[in-house]
């Protein structure tokens, strides 16, 4: 998919999400290009069409967009479910089982995914993938003095671990939990729920970027200009 192509997809995602919103939803939001598009699209609402609604951000950038747009911010702290969350993925197998974190916020993401009713995810048709980790590391958010014995966890998983470095400046990328990530590469991901039930119990490990079982369904934009949903199947 073209440069063109693929934000013309991200920006057709962020145009149907946003047509689902309706005033009154507490929403939880997204990080990444392509939910900073569906941002976008619900702020053209706000202007257009009077919409209002609550947003809880996963990232402080998000939270900037949320505000410049008119989301008002709230907290968990505040509101018992939220109504719709949105987010993008880096990586999406048949299950819906995502690979998550490129832009390191995935264990905000995370939290507020769990608290939804129903979690949207808005992927090009580029992530979709037969096993996880074919293309795409697991980020494993860690405390900083973890780092050695969470590789060594990392490396018995049959995994290459390696220190995500900032960008711009020297030195680890540093999370807005103001801890680091530890990228997790796999040829593939043989048993992802072995390997997020392994993480977590890790010590140093706040969590990890493998989401299972909590998208409800995926948008995929297509190389043509459609979307095609995806469900999941509750066995």
């Amino acid at each position: 998919m073209s440069g063109d192509k693929l934000d013309g997809a991200k920006r057709l995602l962020g145009a149907e999400l946003a047509s689902e919103v309706v005033s009154g939803m507490v929403l939880g939001v997204g990080t990444g290009s392509t939910a900073a598009r569906a941002i976008e699209s619900i702020g053209r609402r706000i202007v257009d069409d009077g919409l209002s609604v609550k947003g809880v951000p996963t990232s402080q950038s998000a939270e900037r967009l949320c505000r410049a747009v008119g989301i008002d911010i709230v907290s968990l702290d505040g509101v018992a479910r939220l109504d719709l969350a949105f987010d993008g993925a880096d990586e999406v197998d048949e299950d819906l089982r995502l690979i998550k974190g490129r832009g390191a916020a995935h264990s905000r993401e995370k939290v507020v995914a769990s608290a939804a009713d129903r979690f949207v995810v808005l992927a090009d048709y580029t992530k979709r993938t037969q096993k996880l980790g074919a293309r795409m590391p697991v980020p494993v958010e860690i405390i900083p003095m973890a780092v050695g014995p969470v590789q060594r966890v990392i490396e018995s998983l049959g995994a290459r671990a390696e220190v995500r470095q900032g960008t711009g400046k020297d030195g680890p990328t540093v999370t807005d939990q103001s801890l680091w990530i530890i990228d997790a590469h796999f040829d593939v991901i043989a048993d992802p729920e072995r390997v997020n039930a392994v993480l977590l119990q890790t010590p140093g490990v706040l969590d990890h970027g493998l989401f299972l079982n909590l998208a409800t369904e995926v948008w995929f934009g297509e190389a043509d200009g459609t979307i095609t949903r995806v469900a999941r199947r509750d066995d």
